[in-house]
């Protein structure tokens, strides 16, 4: 499976923007997704996890309530819809896939899929 994440740029602080993570493949549906991030200088983090089908989600605490994933497997594609974004969310934004249909956690060890990055800066 290939990743390829859309959607990153400049945005000012309390804007918006959504990340697309297109995947590759026609087992799309058989892996749970998520999201994560890197800011420079600091370790890779988790942002969000969605099952497969879409039905339950989990996110970091710092993004509960501002940000959603969602998933459309019809198109093969994972959605990171971001709002009210501030600087501290500067980052390489991640999208990754678990051969599990339910793992959401944050354990990066156990994604097996990854995309190559897609640059998210939020001015202040």
């Amino acid at each position: 499976v290939q990743l390829v994440e859309s959607g990153g740029g400049l945005v000012q602080a309390g804007g918006s923007l959504r990340l697309s993570c297109a995947a590759s493949g026609r087992t799309f549906s058989n892996y749970a997704m998520a999201w994560f991030r890197q800011a420079p200088g600091k370790e890779r983090e988790f942002v969000a996890g969605i099952t497969w089908s879409g039905g339950s989600a989990n996110y970091a605490g710092s993004v509960k309530g501002r940000f959603t994933i969602s998933r459309d497997n019809a198109k093969n594609t994972v959605y990171l819809q971001m709002n009210s974004l501030n600087p501290e969310d500067t980052a390489v934004y991640y999208c990754a896939g678990v051969k599990s249909t339910y793992y959401t956690g944050s354990d990066d060890s156990r994604y097996d899929f990854w995309g190559q990055g897609t640059q998210v800066t939020v001015s202040s």
